[in-house]
């Protein structure tokens, strides 16, 4: 008797210290005034639509209000969160008709100050609110769950309600009829029971609070209600609630006993199951711990997409959430001149050089515009940069900046990543048996930008699992009988080193990188970084660094801070800009050029020039005008696409000519003959090798060489059909000595002496060796009467113009 004093005594003192703050809690919702209204009738009156069922508070206002009752709430939210939830279904049908005696309301905390780091979460703290911050990594399906049970007794047909459920299945210990001794023959009635939603959600330690050499570690949360569905995976929320003890159900079965399907034969008294512990033996019930929220927020607004339980942004909203001064920084910020120069360097303040890339950047960052066509076809409006360059040209230092500037930019490498991690695995959960899907670093990106370094280094199924998220955006997949295409709105910086390590200007851009044309394709811009031995450019990286190990605060010259930057950002990007009618038309003339250029043959082993560039054009011309905050594209932005996407085609498409290093022909014709056919001249001065080593030429020049011979001998070939003769001209065409010697005498007043004579002929001779071998823009006529004989000198061999080459502009 005197333990049952004692527990209805403690029962009494707990629903009076219930009671009390539960009154306390409602005079609060009844009387906070805020600009003299009450703020909790406007959102009370959202209860009454029939998916609203949880009200909103600040916590601050509570403090502000009555500060014993949020030290309560907050020592002993867990025990007291039933009396609030009474407080909440008070306050509402007292001023609202229409709210069903059946229907559950809950209450949720914002604005709550304690913040606790996930590694930092104790056992003393279960019970407590709390704050906590992390990365969303995985979501599990929303399920129904009961909260509270009506049963009856299949015995006596007695009713028993309000049986609370604890995180698992709990039917009445006993039958409240006195007259029946009942204890497991009970079934669940549903229409008369509680249930409401429930999802799982993993989240993991964000990397600013990640101890040096530690996992991140993570922790489940359980959120109800409307909470459920708010969090997508790579999110960084805020989740309000408290640490709780959940029973570890996956741990009751070891690895010998877990019940899995039996393959071949019958099971074994499957409709048994498992009665109670005594049948898995002596073992111990373990709890572990987990999150239970009331209310998901985003920490941080993403770049153009929706964060937490926000509602999509707008120019008005996002003004509202500025102060007077930072909306004036912002408005100054648009009307800079500068603005386009000062944001790279404000950026990027330790790097030096590499302007063209730092711009590249900026625009990915502001990004083009996505659109939607009437039948349905996405066209992304992200820009995919790859910058390819040497050893030690900070080409990691871009990604690094990057990722520690964007909100929602993931950093991985491509070695280490495999085509699961990048785009999403689908795992088996260790208590439900379900597949879930498990996001990976494309999706973890969502709205913001994946850095993947060593990007050359990746196997070549790993590349094929992208190629869908760089130009579809989205990833698909079909696995363990998951069907799902997730979406992956992200835009792509990747860094690569060359092949053997260094970049060889002599080879073009696929002959120096390990990539396939599938995957170059969709870059919208490849930048080279060339380590180049510069005596200028050397002492200012030297100057640079030195500068920054030495004065490093000093040394860092910001004209915008990056919170600066980043409001600006995301007030920017809220712009939608047209392409006007002069920009249109500017745009296509700049796509004509830039196909003519690649027509041409001579650069055909170069990027391709495709509709995916005049894309790329497009997107950046966007970006252009996103920056400045402009509703219209204008051909100035228009003009500053087409440069930056053009210096990153010529830095590929210009490689310099070194006709040394030619391979032998399979005709036999080579470099060496035609060397040491000019050295055996029994008058001719010697050509060192020295010259040899030289005989480099731009490919500007190179161009104009060939430019000048296909045309002499076009009109060459426009004369003879004039001729009476025609037919017996054309056929004998254009000896290859001839075309030489026309050549030397086109260049007779810029020569000095017999040397200068000796090395242009071996000049042009490489040149039109290069036409006829390598670029086929010239052919050597190959009928029987034709062939030179044995003895005959190449030189009387017969060239004609490619009848398909085009003459470049």
């Amino acid at each position: 008797m005197d333990i049952q004093g004692s527990n209805a005594k403690l029962a009494r003192s707990s629903d009076a210290v219930g009671q009390h703050v539960q009154k306390l809690f409602l005079d609060f919702l009844e009387g906070f005034q805020l600009d003299g209204e009450n703020p909790h009738l406007r959102d009370a009156e959202n209860l009454l639509r029939p998916e609203r069922n949880t009200l909103v508070v600040s916590f601050q206002d509570v403090g502000e209000y009555n500060q014993q009752l949020a030290t309560s709430i907050q020592e002993e939210y867990y025990r007291l969160y039933p009396y609030l939830c009474s407080s909440v279904k008070s306050f509402t049908q007292h001023h609202f008709q229409g709210i069903p005696n059946n229907k559950e309301l809950y209450v949720a905390f914002r604005e709550v100050p304690s913040h606790q780091k996930i590694r930092e979460l104790k056992n003393s703290e279960i019970g407590t609110l709390m704050r906590i911050s992390g990365q969303v990594v995985r979501t599990h399906p929303v399920h129904p769950e009961l909260i509270t049970g009506t049963f009856s007794c299949l015995d006596c047909q007695t009713t028993i309600k309000g049986i609370e459920q604890q995180f698992k299945f709990m039917q009445p210990t006993i039958c409240k009829n006195p007259q029946c001794g009942n204890r497991s023959k009970f079934l669940l009635d549903a229409n008369n029971s509680t249930f409401v939603d429930f999802q799982k959600v993993r989240i993991q330690e964000v990397q600013a609070e990640l101890p040096r050499g530690a996992i991140p570690r993570t922790v489940e949360v359980v959120v109800r209600a409307e909470a459920v569905e708010v969090a997508q995976a790579g999110d960084r929320c805020d989740f309000i609630g408290t640490l709780i003890a959940v029973p570890d159900v996956g741990q009751l079965y070891s690895q010998g006993t877990k019940v899995e399907p039996a393959q071949g034969r019958e099971r074994v008294n499957e409709a048994e199951g498992i009665r109670g512990l005594k049948a898995l033996g002596v073992r111990d019930l373990t709890y572990r711990q987990a999150f239970l929220a009331c209310h998901v927020a985003s920490t941080n607004p993403c770049f153009g997409g929706k964060g937490g339980n926000i509602e999509e942004p707008t120019i008005e909203s996002i003004k509202d959430q500025m102060t007077e001064t930072e909306w004036e920084k912002v408005y100054q910020m648009s009307c800079d001149k500068n603005l386009y120069s000062n944001l790279c360097n404000s950026l990027f303040p330790t790097i030096h050089g590499s302007d063209e890339i730092k711009r590249g950047i900026l625009l990915q960052l502001f990004s083009g515009v996505p659109k939607k066509t009437e039948e349905g076809t996405a066209l992304r409006g992200d820009l995919n940069i790859c910058i390819v360059g040497d050893p030690s040209t900070a080409k990691s230092q871009f990604l690094k900046q990057v990722e520690g500037f964007s909100p929602r930019a993931v950093y991985t490498s491509g070695k280490a990543s495999s085509a699961a991690g990048l785009t999403a695995a689908v795992v088996r959960d260790e208590e439900t048996n379900e597949f879930v899907i498990e996001a990976g670093a494309l999706m973890l990106a969502d709205h913001g930008i994946c850095c993947i370094d060593e990007f050359d280094k990746m196997e070549v199924r790993d590349q094929v699992a992208i190629h869908e998220a760089m130009e579809q955006q989205t990833i698909s997949l079909t696995k363990a009988g998951v069907k799902a295409t997730l979406n992956a709105r992200t835009s792509i910086l990747a860094a690569a080193n060359p092949i053997g390590g260094r970049y060889d200007r002599a080879k073009s851009l696929r002959q120096n990188i390990a990539l396939s044309a599938p995957i170059m394709s969709r870059f919208d811009l490849f930048f080279i970084l060339v380590d180049e031995c510069n005596e200028v450019t050397d002492y200012a990286i030297a100057r640079r660094i030195v500068d920054l190990h030495t004065r490093l605060e000093e040394s860092v010259d910001r004209i915008y801070n990056l919170e600066q930057i980043r409001r600006y950002l995301i007030f920017a990007r809220m712009f939608n800009p047209k392409i006007s009618k002069q920009a249109e038309e500017f745009m296509i003339e700049e796509y004509k050029k830039m196909r003519e250029r690649d027509s041409s043959g001579i650069a055909r082993s170069s990027w391709r020039i495709t509709v995916r560039q005049l894309e790329s054009l497009v997107r950046l011309s966007e970006a252009m005008a996103r920056l400045h905050c402009l509703e219209e594209v204008l051909p100035k932005h228009v003009k500053e696409a087409a440069r930056l996407l053009n210096k990153s085609i010529i830095r590929v498409e210009t490689p310099d000519i070194n006709f040394i290093d030619e391979p032998e022909q399979e005709n036999g014709h080579t470099n060496g003959d035609i060397d040491d056919k000019e050295n055996t001249q029994p008058d001719a001065p010697k050509v060192t090798t020295q010259k040899q080593a030289s005989m480099k030429m731009s490919f500007d020049e190179y161009k104009r060489l060939s430019n000048m011979l296909v045309l002499h001998m076009r009109q060459q070939e426009e004369s003879e059909e004039l001729s009476e003769e025609s037919s017996e001209l054309q056929a004998e065409g254009l000896k290859k000595n001839n075309l030489v010697n026309w050549y030397l005498e086109q260049i007779a007043d810029d020569l000095e002496s017999e040397e200068d004579l000796l090395e242009k002929k071996m000049i042009i001779e490489k040149v039109i060796h290069r036409l006829v071998h390598q670029d086929h823009i010239l052919i050597e006529l190959s009928n029987s009467d034709m062939i030179p004989k044995e003895g005959e000198s190449n030189e009387d061999v017969i060239l004609v113009v490619h009848p398909n080459y085009m003459v470049e502009s």
